[in-house]
């Protein structure tokens, strides 16, 4: 797997979402807490940098990779900041690995499938390349410019979505570390979603600020950064993650 470490002190990993890479996602993070913390961007299978592999892409699977792979940097414990699937992918982590979850920060998640847009699972059974947001296209043929492994990141994320069951609520209820849900109002997954993973995770936090997917943390599709909003949301991040005295 792919990584890159900014900076220095307490590890932070940041996971991107579907179809995405570290710098897409996280750019305008890292700009922010590079001197606050030891930054660990991964490219989950499939993804970015990362090889590709020829099993099924699943949330459990990327939390067995992204341990597996802090083991191999000697990372026994760290905070973990995940977006869209990568969010999912976090509460995984959360769940298997309490051992190595310090804090949690799932951002635009989801564990139920009522918990999206109504139609939005329906969409993802037709769903084709030519579909994919041009900018996510673009971003990995950047990184990676073999048109079969877009095809192959693509089929394997429509698949995980198009095959995705419910979870338990005891995957939720189980998470002892210190976890921040951050959704927006017009986000692909239900704001009263959002609210019913805060309820179950007990002590957990939450925050729902106004745009779309991701907007309160990186640029929009069409290419706009909301940088006072991001401003925002990374310094409530910030908050978050030194209240526990771990990461003090």
């Amino acid at each position: 797997m792919y990584y890159e470490i900014y900076g220095s002190g307490k590890p932070l990993v940041l996971i991107h979402g579907g179809g995405s890479s570290i710098l897409f996602d996280f750019k305008e993070v890292i700009e922010r807490l590079q001197y606050q913390f030891q930054l660990i961007g991964i490219d989950l299978q499939n993804h970015g940098r990362s090889e590709h592999r020829d099993i099924p892409e699943t949330f459990v699977q990327d939390a067995h990779d992204v341990v597996a792979l802090l083991a191999e940097l000697n990372i026994d414990r760290a905070s973990f900041w995940g977006f869209s699937n990568g969010g999912s992918t976090v509460m995984q982590i959360g769940y298997r690995y309490p051992e190595v979850a310090e804090n949690l920060v799932v951002a635009s998640a989801f564990y139920k499938r009522s918990g999206m847009m109504d139609g939005f699972f329906e969409s993802m059974q037709e769903a084709t390349l030519e579909s994919m947001p041009e900018p996510l296209k673009i971003n990995f043929l950047h990184l990676n410019p073999d048109f079969s492994k877009l095809e192959n990141m693509f089929d394997k994320d429509s698949k995980r979505m198009q095959t995705f069951q419910d979870w338990e609520d005891e995957v939720l209820t189980s998470i002892q570390s210190p976890t921040l849900f951050i959704s927006g109002d017009k986000d692909v997954m239900k704001p009263e979603h959002t609210v019913a993973m805060w309820r179950l995770v007990e002590g957990s936090q939450m925050m729902i600020l106004p745009g779309v997917h991701g907007a309160y943390m990186m640029a929009d599709f069409e290419g706009y950064v909301d940088k006072n909003k991001i401003d925002f949301t990374v310094q409530e991040v910030e908050k978050f993650l030194h209240k526990n005295p771990e990461n003090k």
